[in-house]
């Protein structure tokens, strides 16, 4: 069973920087794919960041420059090191696992954590 839990949320003036933790519950290694989404009130959820098979990283065009998603595999966690934060970075944030098991995707959830910016 996996289990994704976040910290390092919080509130910061615009222009301030914050660095989320996903901590990995099971073997992070089996794990395909790992990202950040985050979800405003009354918007959809969406993806922020994420690393596939290890390797390949991609992030929303939103935060391309600003944000970056690295993993601490001796750690079991992930991370999203946010800098230059804007009033629209606002969200609950999500770490996310995906591990496929044959022709199945698995898909995890943290529990979230709130970001706040104000201007």
């Amino acid at each position: 069973q996996v289990q994704l839990v976040e910290s390092g949320g919080g509130s910061v003036q615009a222009g301030g920087s914050l660095r989320l933790s996903c901590a990995v519950s099971g073997n992070i290694f089996r794990m395909n794919a790992m990202g950040w989404y985050r979800q405003a009130p009354g918007k959809q959820r969406d993806l922020v960041a994420d690393i596939t098979d290890g390797v390949s990283i991609n992030y929303a065009d939103s935060i391309k420059g600003r944000f970056t998603i690295s993993t601490d595999y001796a750690k079991s966690t992930l991370y999203l090191q946010m800098d230059s934060l804007k009033p629209e970075d606002t969200a609950v944030y999500y770490c996310n696992a995906k591990v496929r098991r044959g022709a199945t995707t698995f898909q995890y959830w943290g529990q979230g954590t709130q970001v706040t910016v104000s201007s």
